[in-house]
């Protein structure tokens, strides 16, 4: 019989204290026996605003002690049926952001040979295109789920064309992602031209403004995005900031008027169902938010997301 990994109870344990794993999971040498690797990458020499994403999975750790396994609202018990653990954070190179890439593409190709599924916790954004590079070399071009208040299509930043804000286009240039399967979520804010969203939209990117969806449940929403990816592989990547600065302050480019913290469980938990193979929460700053909401609340959709990957048991 199986003995599932499961979170350090706070019963037995007191959660101030013990390991500063997700959820205070045990943290795993080998990728043996894993059905999904949760792993920091704690990285911000891709942002260009506020640093400090470098310090987010350290944060996200240490606030997701808060998180008992099984979800009440859903009954989902992802740790139940699935084995899975922490596996520490990748040696990027803290100076040299394209070396960093390098690093991360290459580790996701050996967590990939193993069949495991990776679970990210940023670090910036531009941790997600060899993320996908790696994805697609295993799995093929991917249908793709982006929440952000970015489209993150931008051609080139300082003459640097792989940053936390080209990330999609380099994506879609390199036929990592289904154009037409690419959904951006909450994107608002200012830009530079009004080609900064329609030109993606031109590719086949579909898009979710921010603003139509002010004062609307996203579950049908989300519904209507699992209809439509059917059966594909589909990676998520969830950028904290797609949430409003009320709710999540600690982020390198914050912009008003975004979701609030209900919206984010409603579009995850109606992904259910989806053939999820791998995922990310990037863009935590804590530097940004003494308070520490930021992370506790990037640890809590990270928990959403583990909820709802394939093989989870609902109860």
């Amino acid at each position: 019989m199986t003995t599932f990994n499961q979170p350090i109870s706070g019963n037995d344990l007191a959660r101030f204290s013990g390991p500063n794993t997700f959820m205070r999971l045990p943290q795993a040498q080998s990728l043996d026996g894993l059905d999904v690797a949760v792993l920091g990458i704690p990285q911000d020499i891709g942002t260009s605003w506020r640093s400090g994403t470098r310090f987010g999975p350290k944060q996200i750790r240490a606030e997701s002690a808060m998180i008992r396994p099984y979800n009440m609202d859903t009954g989902a018990a992802p740790f139940d049926s699935l084995q899975i653990a922490d596996i520490g954070d990748l040696a990027i190179n803290t100076f040299s952001l394209s070396e960093s890439l390098r690093i991360i593409k290459e580790s996701y190709d050996a967590i990939l040979a193993q069949d495991v599924v990776p679970v990210a916790m940023g670090g910036d954004h531009s941790i997600t295109l060899p993320i996908l590079r790696a994805i697609a070399h295993k799995h093929g071009p991917v249908a793709l789920v982006h929440v952000d208040a970015h489209a993150d299509v931008n051609d080139e930043m300082f003459g640097e064309r792989e940053t936390h804000g080209t990330v999609f286009r380099r994506a879609y240039e390199e036929g990592l992602i289904v154009p037409d399967k690419t959904y951006q979520i909450g994107i608002r804010g200012t830009g530079y031209a009004a080609t900064d969203f329609t030109e993606a939209q031109g590719w086949g990117f579909q898009h979710f403004p921010a603003k139509e969806l002010w004062n609307r449940s996203l579950y049908g929403m989300g519904a209507e995005i699992r209809r439509d990816i059917g059966d594909r592989p589909v990676y998520v990547s969830y950028d904290i900031d797609s949430l409003d600065p009320a709710y999540a302050p600690g982020t390198g480019t914050p912009e008003i008027g975004g979701l609030t913290t209900a919206q984010a469980l409603e579009l995850i938990r109606a992904l259910r169902g989806l053939n999820i193979v791998g995922c990310d929460l990037v863009e935590v700053s804590p530097p940004y938010d003494p308070s520490g909401n930021t992370a506790l609340t990037g640890a809590n959709l990270l928990y959403e997301l583990l909820c709802v990957l394939p093989g989870v048991t609902v109860r």
